[in-house]
């Protein structure tokens, strides 16, 4: 595995200027690298694979050849050679190497974020929270202001995209440890030593580590992993975010703290989202709020106990005020035990003794003690309010403001619940729930029970006015749709509205969707206590282009004004990414997309609702990922408003949050994004540059959709996908506890049988990645002016954000690689069309650009894609092998017949091992 792309050095010549910074990080990421590398290369040598790292390193080095893709390539010659229990040993070697290169990466990444030496740090186009703050005041806005009115809302789900297990997690987390200990330039030989053999040791566990998963992990299984990124990153990135944007404040001198509200709030699907999952019951949601109670309050009663010991100031040099006093003298009262206690081990310390009891009242509530608990996190906010304004009063600031203000905002961040549990379900489940209880009820109340399901006046005046008798639904789908209603109104009695209280409706296409929710809410729980706000979630092309008509509809529901009343006018609308864009191609899908929230916008204003638009963005290319901090800059003027929300998903989660400065890194982009985005003088600009290209936009979008259109809805294009990709094997890999497909047919397959995930990681697979640019080159194309199209991507944020994208969609494809996985569909037509389009796109797409190769101008992305090529490659020539012989027939001339579940093994290695390198598959 030497044959490591360089990355590049510091020069050498003796006349030449110090190295630049690119070139000293280039330096320390090629270090880093040599290193694991060398480590992992012995660990396969001491465990007897000489021969196995032999034939890695030659198939390596043939794979960074130009044409090792190419049928007859030396790369090509060497694999075909492989028996199915070599290909799995290389597989997994490539794997290991590729996560190692992932792990380089993210050290360097956290080495110049420390360093805060610009390469990720800084300036406006970087995110960089103290620019957006200088910045703000100069465009006319007022920064306080638009500080009180900020929320961010990243929404973490379970959607099955992360191919990495956790023991390989946690194996890259204690070697991102050992590598810090080793390159920590203070520790001496013995330490770096000791470092040295834990790397190894390490590293042996994960090349003897199965990359593959036994067993579907379970939903119980996804919340464990969700709640590991609370614990190890947020819980201390969120306090450092507030802290960061605090200290960039004009006059702030660490004394005037408090200024910055608490904006950030953190959603989950993890154990509430159903959409096509039937594992996720009304008990597995109500077992998951109940474990991330518990993980929150275990949280907040370490902090909490931690700054109570550090308040050792005494009663002379701090007096209390009265209030904290009184506080004392019933605390007295009614924690006796406790108090005595904690009186006598902290003796004229009236500040201290008052945190230790709200950390004792903590675990109370952890413990679930009646007459000691806390009824909700507003009553801990209130006694750590009353110290700090104690302290405050006795002058001391510091304090004040200091971890006592780190404690409060993690309350207000995080309460009692963590995260919000949101519910998803899809339209049709509510709309045949109906249907069975309307047949139910008889004509005398439902003449006509499928025009009732279907009538948004009918159900809302259910929902206000009750249902004309008690039922029951006669199927387990009803039932189970019921009782999870039953269980949000039981978990808000439990936990308070803010920690389960929004039911998204997949595939919205009515306002009768929205209402049917709210008629099923009557029934089941009748008048008690239920605050449900039911959000649509508008996915497809024609959804998108309804949504204005849709909530048109549904304000005219005398229902919708009194919860809306209810709400203080605050409407959440979810736009969908993912299938909008497998319905008319990504860029037709950006443009929708662009021209529906616009819509929306002024649909708002008109209804006077203040609109947040939650925006479900999947991690790869093809279902909207990509730069958020460029995506909510592109967002037309009023959509944003210093809100943001957005789905975190799948492997996106473990890159932004598993580890604590890249977490806060992240979080400082959206909030830079997000202050920035409606600023007047950026809105303007933007808006003007989006009235400027509008016909060039309306081109591009009729073309391209056109163009995608024409090849997916071809006879047998679902077909294709499957043939030529591991499509089908992708549900052994057990990503997720939700199935990967709608439907079980194995041919005649139709384009809306494949869920969007498991489509964009099938064409991620085969190196074409389709969902990222196909029908863009047409769309480019058909504008026939090139001059317009580079003065577009430099003066349009949005048009430049989709470049962009496709862009790096194009730079993770290979055409050699592309043709020969096509060629497995047997459909040549096919392969032919979407290959002349790929070849449009590219030689368009840099065109715009104005560069000769892909990434030119982007040389973090252009050295990530190039460390990782060669390794890629040799995954992706290996899966093309075993799908050979697994789509193929067999020859029955061969003496001895193929053995498919070795081979099916092999496949599953390189699949997961591409996953790894790719990064953002699904």
């Amino acid at each position: 595995m030497s044959a490591t792309p360089d990355v590049g050095t510091p020069s050498s010549h003796p006349d030449a200027a110090g190295p630049t910074e690119p070139e000293l990080h280039a330096s320390a990421l090629q270090r880093d690298l040599d290193l694991l590398t060398e480590l992992h290369e012995q660990v396969i040598e001491e465990a007897g694979g000489a021969e196995l790292l032999r034939l890695v390193r030659t198939l390596v080095e043939a794979c960074s050849e130009p044409g090792s893709g190419a049928p007859g390539s030396e790369a090509d010659l060497l694999v075909d050679r492989l028996d199915a229990a070599t290909t799995a040993e290389v597989a997994r070697a490539v794997t290991v190497h590729l996560h190692l290169t992932n792990l380089a990466e993210e050290r360097q990444r956290v080495r110049s974020l420390r360093a805060e030496d610009g390469e990720f740090t800084g300036g406006i186009e970087a995110g960089g929270v103290a620019s957006a703050v200088a910045v703000l005041p100069e465009s006319g806005t007022s920064l306080l202001s638009r500080l009180q009115r900020l929320a961010i809302h990243p929404v973490l789900t379970a959607h099955p995209t992360e191919a990495r297990r956790r023991a390989v997690t946690s194996a890259l987390v204690r070697l991102a440890a050992q590598l810090d200990r080793h390159d920590d330039p203070h520790n001496g030989p013995s330490e770096r030593a000791h470092a040295r053999r834990r790397l190894l040791e390490d590293i042996d566990i994960l090349q003897r580590t199965s990359t593959l998963r036994r067993d579907r992990p379970e939903p119980r299984d996804e919340v464990k992993t969700m709640l590991s990124v609370f614990d190890q990153t947020l819980f201390r990135a969120v306090p450092r975010l507030y802290r960061t944007l605090e200290s960039a404040l004009p006059g702030e001198d660490g004394r005037t703290g408090g200024r910055v509200p608490a904006f950030v709030r953190f959603g989950t699907w993890v154990g509430g989202d159903r959409d096509g999952n039937p594992y996720v019951t009304a008990a597995v949601t109500r077992e998951t709020l109940a474990t991330q109670a518990h993980e929150a309050l275990t949280l907040l009663s370490t902090h909490a106990d931690r700054v109570a010991r550090t308040l050792t100031m005494d009663v002379v040099t701090t007096p209390p005020s009265d209030a904290l006093l009184a506080a004392l003298e019933a605390d007295a009262v009614a924690l006796p035990g406790t108090f005595a206690e904690i009186a006598k081990n902290s003796p004229g310390e009236p500040h201290r003794q008052k945190l230790l009891v709200v950390a004792a009242r903590v675990q109370a509530t952890l413990a679930e003690q009646v007459g000691l608990a806390y009824a909700g996190p507003h009553e801990m906010l209130a006694d750590l309010r009353l110290v700090q304004d104690s302290l405050l009063a006795a002058g001391d600031h510091r304090s004040a403001r200091g971890e006592l203000q780190t404690l409060v905002w993690l309350v207000e961040t995080f309460g009692f619940h963590l995260a919000e549990l949101e519910v998803r379900q899809h339209s049709r489940v509510h709309e045949d729930t109906l249907l069975d209880l309307f047949e139910q009820l008889g004509d005398e109340h439902v003449p006509d029970p499928q025009a009732a399901v279907a009538d948004a006046e009918f159900l809302d005046g259910l929902a206000r006015n009750g249902w004309p008798r008690h039922l029951s639904p006669t199927t387990d789908a009803g039932r189970e749709a019921l009782d999870t209603i039953r269980v949000v109104a039981w978990l808000q009695q439990r936990w308070g509205r803010e920690a389960c209280g929004r039911y998204i409706i997949s595939f919205t296409r009515s306002a009768a969707d929205l209402a049917a929710v709210r008629a099923l809410a009557r029934l089941a729980v009748g008048e008690r206590p239920l605050d449900l706000d039911v959000i649509p979630l508008f996915e497809t092309g024609q959804d998108l282009h309804n949504a204005p008509r849709i909530l048109a509809e549904l304000a005219a529901l005398p229902g919708t004004e009194e919860t809306w009343a209810a709400h203080g006018r605050r409407v959440e609308v979810m736009v969908g990414y993912s299938d909008s864009a497998k319905d008319v191609g990504p860029a037709s899908a950006t443009l929708t997309l662009d021209r529906a929230e616009r819509e929306l916008v002024a649909w708002a204003g008109e209804n006077d609702v203040q609109l947040t638009l939650f925006h479900g963005r999947g991690g790869s290319l093809g279902r909207g990922g990509g730069p958020l901090h460029r995506a909510i800059m592109a967002q037309p003027s009023g959509s944003v408003d210093g809100r943001f929300k957005v789905t975190e998903q799948g492997e996106v989660i473990f890159a932004r949050y598993g580890d604590v400065m890249i977490a806060q890194r992240h979080l400082e982009r959206l909030t830079s994004a997000v202050l920035l985005a409606d600023a007047p003088d950026v809105a303007r600009d933007r808006e003007a540059a989006a009235e400027r290209y509008r016909h060039l936009a309306d081109t591009v979008d009729t073309q391209s959709r056109g163009c995608y259109r024409a090849l997916v809805t071809q006879d047998g294009f679902a077909d294709l996908i499957a043939a030529v990709s591991p499509l089908d094997e992708i549900g052994d890999l057990r990503l997720g506890s939700r199935p990967s497909r709608r439907s079980g047919a194995d041919s005649g397959r139709s384009l809306d049988d494949l869920r969007a995930i498991p489509w964009v990681f099938s064409w991620a697979q085969t190196r074409v990645n389709l969902p990222g640019w196909y029908g863009l080159g047409s769309g480019l194309s058909a504008v026939a002016d090139i001059d317009l199209l580079r003065r577009a991507y430099a003066e349009w944020p949005l048009f430049a954000s989709m470049i962009d994208v496709a862009e790096m969609s194009l730079a993770k494809a290979d055409r050699a690689l592309a043709e020969r996985f096509l060629a497995l569909g047997e459909r040549p037509d096919l392969a032919h069309q979407i290959l002349t389009e790929y070849d449009l796109a590219r030689r368009l797409v840099l065109a715009v650009l104005d560069q000769d190769e892909l990434l030119e101008r982007k040389p973090h992305l252009h050295t990530a894609v190039g460390l990782r090529a060669p390794y890629i490659d040799a995954l992706s020539l290996l899966q093309h092998k075993a799908l050979r012989v697994l789509r193929l027939p067999a020859d029955p001339r061969a003496p001895v017949r193929p053995d498919r579940s070795a081979w099916t093994h092999a496949l599953l290695l390189t699949v997961n091992g591409a996953a790894a390198g790719l990064q953002n598959t699904g």
